[in-house]
Order: structure tokens, then sequence, then C-alpha cells
């Protein structure tokens, strides 16, 4: 049902790093209501130096140290860093840390803490999203398969977690999900959070906002996708960091407001029934294309008996909805 496609983003190759406390622009940054913005680049570091000045058992010790002290709460001295860093050389250590701190680090009067990339690294480190692999085997999952209305099941393997029907193989949902999501979790847990995990994915992605980078993503329906077991599918690409999201229509309109009133009038709460139990969130055997060109689209979503109509254009923007009771 979905695809996770991620390809190299824009050309950094010439790009170096610019002094934390300097504008490479030598201004203050500007924007006119409505316009463009135009930010202050503060500092800018080549992908190969990022890995270049974390791969140091000595920085990743700051980086932990920095964590186990409370750096999100409040800055951590030199002294607590120095004494909780296995480091006998203080000029060592004063090294390593004038090494993270900019980018990864800000260092204040009151001392060190976190920066929003250290924080990520320090997310995906310690919590083994990059560290460690995982694998889970079958479990049972409420819902009903759309295509024979077999039991659902979920497994995880390769870093994604699916959801799918044994009796025909038929996958309702597969998506990327970091392999600390299982940690101190049931099964019922796991999938409730895989829910509002991608739940909230493809929201930001249907409302132009990359949820790999927060960049601009262009929306398009795609006829007749090769790779897609469907007619119409969606297609979301960022166009600052290349991040690729395709899917069907009726994801798109988990946080469309008269999807989800519609929902809430009939006793569906859209935000917490997982999506994979709708037909209309992972098939399109609920869409009918209404015309070619331009490409229009429209949605059946029935519940409690009722129906709501839902056109959409090329750009899986709504055009009109249509009740029937």
């Amino acid at each position: 049902m979905s695809q996770f496609d991620r390809s190299t983003g824009p050309d950094a190759s010439g790009d170096r790093e610019v002094d934390g406390d300097e504008s490479a622009t030598g201004g203050e940054p500007e924007a006119d209501r409505g316009g463009p913005a135009t930010p202050r680049t503060e500092s800018r570091v080549l992908p190969a130096e990022v890995f270049a000045t974390l791969g140091n058992d000595t920085r990743v010790a700051v980086l932990r140290a920095l964590l186990e002290l409370g750096a999100d709460e409040a800055p951590v001295s030199f002294t607590d860093l120095f004494d909780r860093v296995d480091v006998d050389d203080s000029a060592n250590f004063s090294y390593h840390l004038r090494q993270l701190t900019g980018h990864f680090i800000r260092r204040s009067d009151e001392g060190y803490e976190f920066r929003s990339p250290g924080r990520k690294v320090v997310s995906a480190i310690f919590t083994g999203s990059l560290t460690e692999r995982a694998q889970l085997g079958f479990f049972p999952a409420d819902g009903a398969c759309y295509d024979c209305g077999g039991d659902l099941h979920g497994w995880y393997v390769d870093d994604e977690l699916t959801v799918g029907c044994a009796d025909c193989g038929t996958v309702q949902v597969s998506y990327p999900f970091p392999s600390g999501g299982l940690d101190d979790r049931t099964t019922d847990e796991l999938l409730q959070a895989f829910h509002h995990y991608v739940r909230h994915h493809y929201c930001l992605a249907a409302d132009g906002v990359c949820p790999e980078c927060t960049g601009s993503i262009d929306t398009t329906l795609v006829r007749d996708p090769d790779d897609e077991d469907l007619d119409v599918a969606v297609e979301h690409v960022c166009r600052r960091c290349s991040y690729r999201l395709r899917s069907t229509i009726g994801v798109t309109l988990l946080d469309h407001a008269e999807t989800l009133v519609f929902h809430s009038d009939r006793g569906v709460d859209l935000n917490t029934a997982p999506f994979w139990q709708f037909d209309w969130c992972v098939s399109d055997r609920l869409t009918t294309v209404v015309s070619e060109d331009p490409l229009r689209v429209r949605l059946t979503l029935p519940c409690a008996g009722d129906e709501l109509r839902v056109l959409l254009d090329e750009t899986c923007a709504v055009i009109e909805t249509t009740l029937v009771e």
C-alpha cells in the first residue's frame, strides 16, 4: 500500500562550514509577509564531515554524558561533563568538546546543551534506531482483509512493520518504523503507536511538509503507477531532500476536516481507529476516476449506512464533498 523512497538530496559540494557567530549573508533574515523567507546561514557542515566528527569514542561519550546529566532541561557545566567522561587529559577533552560545539552542542555562560542536530544524533544512536536490528514474528491485528475478509496479522522485519492478511497474503500497510518503537510495548500498543506514526507522516506530507526534513512537498496523483497494485496513487516528493512517499488516496484524507466530522458523527474516531481497518485507506476499491484530463478522482467513504463522497483534483486537493444518507 505504501512506498518509502529516499534519494540523494541537493548537491552539497563546495559548501564549507561558516563560523556559528557569523552570517553567510552578512545580515539578518528578511521576509516580506506572504513572501519567501530568506534565512541567515548560521553554519553548514559537509555530510562527510558530520560522520568524521561523530566517529570518535570520546565525542560520542560527551553526547551520552549530556543526555545523562539532563542537558535537555538545563545546561551542563564543563566540570560536570569532564568528570562524567572517561578522559584523563583536560586539554584533550576540551579539543573533542570544541569539535561538537557549534553544530551539535550549544555553549553559553551557563554551560553546554544540545542543539537540535545533537539531540537527533543522541536519539538515533542511544535508542538503537541506527545501531540495532530487530524482528518480530506474526501477531494478531484487529480488522479484516479488504480483499478476502481474512484475519489480519502484523510482523516486523528489516525495519518495517507490516499489517497484512495471513490467508491471502494481501498487505494492508507496510512502512519503516524505528526499532525503538518495539520497546516496552505490547503488540496492541505497538500497533497503536504505528498507526499514529504513519498517519502523522502522511498527514504532514498531505499538508505540504516533508516528514523527513520539513521542506516543501509537491503532491500529485499518479495514474496507473507501475510499482503499485492501484489504478491511481498519490505521490509526495520533497523539493529539499527528495524524500518520496507514495500511497493510496484515502490516507491523505485522514486529517481532512469533513472526513473526520463525518466519521465522528457516526461514532468513529479516525484519530485513534487504525487506518488499515478502512478499505478506502488501503485500497482503491472505493476510488473512481471521474475524468482523465484534467484528472479528477472521487472517493466513497461509507460509515454506518451513509456515504461521504469526496472529489479531488490532480494535486489531491479536495474540490467538493457530498453527503449521501
